[in-house]
């Protein structure tokens, strides 16, 4: 059986610290110097522009490996209208949900489209 070699093959650090900084970038959108104080916690040091340089070189290959990884939405889902209040003033919550219970998307809006409203009850 022939071994292949990893992607992070010739860096300097692991792949699993390097896939650590980058998954920690974009899931949690954290500043590429908080990551660099977050792996100095663990004492890995490494600058910020390495990270930064991480995250061009690894960052596309991270996102398709966890959109891949995402199972497909159902066919049947349902919207959902909530009234929140945020900082005190009203607001309207969308949420599309499928019938696994996986949000498909959501949608903050000030107030709601009366317009739109009226056009769906004519259906």
């Amino acid at each position: 059986m022939k071994k292949t070699k990893s992607l992070c093959h010739g860096h300097r650090f692991a792949a699993s610290v390097i896939s650590h900084a980058v998954r920690r970038y974009f899931r949690f959108e954290l500043s590429l110097r908080d990551i660099e104080e977050f792996l100095f916690e663990r004492d890995v040091i490494v600058s910020h522009e390495s990270i930064r340089r991480w995250i061009d070189k690894f960052g596309a290959g991270f996102a398709h490996r966890v959109k891949a990884a995402r199972c497909q939405p159902g066919s049947t889902w349902h919207l959902d209208e909530v009234f929140v209040s945020l900082r005190g003033e009203p607001y309207v919550l969308w949420r599309a949900v499928d019938q696994h219970g996986v949000e498909l998307d959501i949608l903050l809006q000030k107030r709601r489209d009366k317009a739109a409203r009226n056009d769906s009850s004519n259906v």
